[in-house]
């Protein structure tokens, strides 16, 4: 199958998804895996009592957010593998094309940050590709890129930024029953709290005993030491 442009199969998104059922991929500790659970969210079920919107991009946890960009990928006919990757490395998510083996694009996912996403992800992007020798690569955030950012990926056509505003009209052009079950798949259970990429456990809300600052931290310390900021 000869390679197509990142642009126009992210565009195929609304007419993809018509004709196919969604699957995503999610991760175990460690390890990459796939499985398919969404298909039961796409008919029947009530409305979800949420909306898409940036609060909700803000309040997806790490693992959901990349679920999130695992399914609206598979949404437009490519085949998505969730890698086993500490959160914040290079890379989240291998994309293939249907039938064939080798990956074509590495997407790396920022949930919310406070912060815009600037130069370094990309660069740590553009290291994955090379070293996995795949030609393209998208970097998905639910928040905002510096304008930095917005430069080097115009010298760095390879690569392609998509930030939370532009996710979400992403969600939108998809016909409205699609858009509202991966509302609903995507917000199923606790879609807040962070899982562990240790003990991929979810975490429980700790306090510093010395500055009283909040963080998370793994239910299975002291043998795992992994913790996030508590924002919450």
């Amino acid at each position: 199958m000869a390679p197509r442009n990142l642009f126009s199969v992210i565009g195929l998104g609304a007419l993809a998804v018509l004709a196919l059922p969604f699957a995503f991929a999610a991760r175990g500790a460690g390890a990459a895996r796939r499985f398919t659970g969404f298909q039961r969210w796409t008919g029947g079920a009530k409305a979800a009592a949420v909306q898409w919107t940036p609060e909700l991009l803000k309040q997806l946890e790490w693992r959901r957010f990349e679920a999130l960009c695992a399914a609206y990928f598979e949404a437009l006919d490519l085949r998505a593998e969730v890698i086993g990757a500490a959160v914040g490395s290079g890379v989240n998510i291998r994309l293939y094309q249907q039938g064939v083996e080798q990956p074509w694009i590495l997407v790396q996912c920022q949930p919310w940050n406070a912060y815009r996403i600037g130069i370094k992800p990309m660069r740590e992007l553009l290291a994955a590709m090379a070293s996995a020798k795949v030609g393209e690569g998208v970097l998905v955030t639910a928040g905002k890129f510096t304008q930095g950012a917005r430069d080097l990926a115009r010298q760095e056509p390879t690569i392609s930024l998509i930030d939370g505003a532009e996710l979400l009209a992403k969600i939108a052009s998809l016909p409205p029953e699609k858009a509202s079950a991966l509302l609903r798949f995507v917000t199923e259970g606790d879609f807040q709290t962070p899982t562990c990429p240790t003990c991929d456990l979810k975490m429980i809300p700790r306090k510093s005993t010395t500055h009283g600052r909040k963080f998370w931290g793994c239910r299975n310390y002291p043998s795992c030491k992994q913790t996030f900021s508590n924002t919450l």
